[in-house]
């Protein structure tokens, strides 16, 4: 990319494997600034371009958290709950630049690290804190002008093909744990977000 392009001067996000709440991300500009812990058989991490210039509410970056209940693998069953979450920033955005690639609360969208900023807003309404309803949220783009039914039919699709995508090894999981011929739903897997900090849609 630096060949072909060099002016491209990206910033990258490291998630290590295995990691929850927040544990262990960091951004960095130079692809040798990964730390490893331990070795990366041990730990391995993804680690992807980061956007920067995501979407904004109130000067602030935020995540949507969508659930999803996987019902059923054979006949594919989906349900998607018509509402979500949405976790905010503490801190204003700005761009990342080597000074503040370290300010999780600007940068890192996680409640577990939020919660601990001074800036932290316990949510008295859906529409205003560090938490907030999807729907608040779609209420405030629609006021922008964006069309929601189409980013909410975008967001359908994208959670559909996932699943279809994931379907042949969670078929292998679920074959290995479920004794064959048990009759009815067995089990079933919940929630699903969408981070802007790393475009990528995980479960």
């Amino acid at each position: 990319m630096k060949d072909s392009n060099p002016s491209w001067k990206p910033t990258f996000i490291v998630k290590p494997d295995g990691g929850c709440q927040g544990d262990g991300i960091y951004l960095i500009k130079d692809p040798s600034d990964i730390r490893l812990t331990g070795s990366i058989q041990s730990r391995p991490a993804v680690v992807q371009e980061y956007i920067c210039k995501p979407l904004l509410v109130d000067k602030l970056k935020f995540d949507i958290r969508l659930y999803v209940l996987l019902k059923s693998l054979e006949p594919l069953e989906i349900y998607i709950a018509k509402d979500g979450l949405s976790r905010f920033c503490t801190e204003p955005y700005q761009e990342p630049t080597l000074k503040n690639l370290h300010q999780v609360f600007m940068h890192l969208t996680n409640y577990s690290l939020n919660i601990h900023s001074g800036n932290f807003i316990h949510s008295a309404s859906a529409n205003t804190g560090s938490k907030r309803t999807f729907s608040s949220i779609l209420c405030r783009l629609s006021s922008r002008g964006a069309d929601v039914k189409k980013l909410w039919s975008d967001i359908i699709s994208l959670v559909i093909k996932t699943i279809i995508a994931l379907t042949p090894e969670l078929k292998v999981y679920y074959q290995s744990d479920i004794p064959a011929g048990k009759p009815g739903p067995t089990c079933f897997q919940v929630s699903w977000n969408f981070c802007q900090q790393c475009s990528y849609f995980y479960a």
